[in-house]
This record gives C-alpha cells, structure tokens and sequence, in this order.
C-alpha cells in the first residue's frame, strides 16, 4: 500500500469553485483506477483548507494517477484557486 496526503489552501472566495471539482475528481478516481483504494476529501474547522487521504496499491498506481486525463483536467482547472499545497507520500501503511 501507497499512501498520500494533501492539504490545500485555498485562496479566499474560492472553495465553491473549488470542492464540486476535488470531489469529482476523487469519485473518478476511485471509479477508473483499479488501483484507487482510498480517496477521502475531508474538512475541518478552517474554512480554506481541504485535506485528501488517498490510499493506491504501490507508487505505481500513483503516478498512473498523477498521469490520468481526469487528474491533468482537475490540475489545470484548480491551479489559480489554490494558494498553498502540501503533498506527502508514505510508502509503508499498516492496517
């Protein structure tokens, strides 16, 4: 297992923009990506912030991620409503 975290910060009178898009791209992911096990978007008391718990089957399986036509098209449409980005891997998960 291939965990990865990501914390977003986003820019101010955004996040309406900005969630419909995380979400669908987390609900394709889980959908098209065999290796797709976990993909939770989760928020917390700040308003701005959006944190994803994305579970794949190896580094592999990421990276296929990071290259899918549905991942490229939810970059490029969040790039300017994201002020800050915080990406983790972990490459040992115990159940």
């Amino acid at each position: 297992m291939f965990a990865v975290t990501v914390t977003f910060m986003i820019l101010p009178g955004q996040m309406d923009r900005f969630l419909p898009l995380m979400i669908e791209n987390a609900r394709t992911s889980l959908q098209v990506e065999p290796s797709c096990q976990q993909f939770d978007v989760c928020r917390g008391d700040d308003p701005d912030v959006v944190f994803l718990y994305e579970i794949y089957d190896d580094r592999a399986a990421f990276d296929l991620h990071l290259a899918s036509p549905h991942f490229q098209t939810f970059d490029a449409a969040v790039q300017d409503m994201i002020a800050h980005k915080d990406v983790r891997l972990y490459s040992q998960v115990q159940r």
